[in-house]
């Protein structure tokens, strides 16, 4: 399909059909290989559900973990637990069953809660940040500045800046006249793969859509940067041995950049001229919220020191959920 920003949408006739009900037909290009998906998209989603599920319930049962750090892995552990709810059982009917039907106000309700956890989770990481930096850098106020009604500052920002970049892209998608074809190359209703089907103008799409883009999570991602580099400089000066928190920093970087970097290529390869088929937009965009869904319980838990020796207390203990 030829993406829609190399038409001229202008010249194209508006007419009185407008689709209420779309067809997702993700990885459409593998025909009767489709079902075989299945396998690995159920493997990781498996994955997922079970891993921070299990570090959701240690953090909350187990009181030494009650660390404003340890809520924030808490907090990351929720958005990945929910985040591939949205769409995997969707698509994973969708290849055994060929239930592929979405109605408009179901694909729009799906691509809000799918962003909106996308966006969550980059901010979780760029609190993480803020944490790291007032325990290394500024030690001594470390509980002034994350006690609950100094934090909530930072929170309430950038919560209140995502709704708001989310719903503006979700509206502006809503009020489009969708009369191209109902059927979207893709297996859940990705923002530009649902906006490009529109017979009119998108340039509104386009533009809200990179500004979210560039102005949530890449912010985000800068943001992240900046705090690291000022820990990694304050470590250096001051000649403290802070090896755990420098390679918690690092994982940090390492896998905001491997997130965004796809999500980055998902969203930036509807608007450029690119060789990549749809099957490839769908396993770019499908990755970028599967992998750190399952990577982050193992990252952010299992190389954990203090989750795993609560964990060794798990299994022997089992556990007690405090009073």
């Amino acid at each position: 399909m030829e993406l829609m920003t190399e038409i001229n949408m202008q010249d194209l006739p508006v007419t009185n059909i407008s689709f209420t009900t779309f067809t997702l037909n993700g990885y459409h290009g593998l025909k009767e290989w489709r079902p075989i998906l299945t396998i690995p998209y159920l493997l990781m989603f498996l994955l997922s559900v079970t891993a921070n599920s299990f570090l959701i319930l240690l953090i909350i049962s187990q009181r030494a973990l009650h660390s404003p750090m340890f809520v924030l892995i808490g907090l990351m552990a929720a958005v990945d637990l929910f985040w591939p709810i949205f769409f995997v059982p969707h698509m994973l009917l969708n290849f055994l069953f060929d239930w592929n039907q979405i109605s408009l106000s179901g694909c729009l309700i799906q691509m809000f809660c799918i962003y909106i956890f996308g966006t969550f989770q980059s901010t979780v990481l760029l609190w993480m940040s803020l944490d790291r930096y007032f325990a290394i850098c500024k030690p001594l106020s470390y509980h002034k500045y994350m006690q609950v009604s100094s934090f909530l500052k930072y929170v309430i920002v950038t919560v209140i800046r995502n709704v708001i970049f989310i719903t503006l892209v979700v509206s502006l998608a809503g009020n489009r006249h969708y009369c191209m074809t109902n059927e979207i190359d893709h297996c859940f209703c990705e923002h530009m793969a649902v906006v490009q089907l529109a017979c009119e103008d998108i340039s509104i799409n386009n533009l809200a859509g990179l500004l979210t883009t560039f102005l949530v999570p890449t912010t985000d991602f800068v943001l992240i940067t900046v705090s690291y580099v000022i820990i990694f400089s304050s470590v250096l000066k001051s000649g403290r041995s802070h090896s755990k928190a420098v390679s918690t920093c690092v994982t940090h970087i390492i896998i905001m950049t491997v997130s965004l970097g796809l999500a980055l290529i998902a969203f930036l390869s509807y608007r450029t001229k690119n060789v990549f088929s749809p099957d490839m937009h769908t396993l770019i965009s499908t990755m970028y919220i599967v992998i750190p869904s399952c990577c982050n319980p193992i990252i952010y838990g299992l190389r954990t020191k203090e989750i795993r020796e609560q964990l060794l207390k798990f299994i022997k203990h089992g556990i007690v959920l405090p009073h």
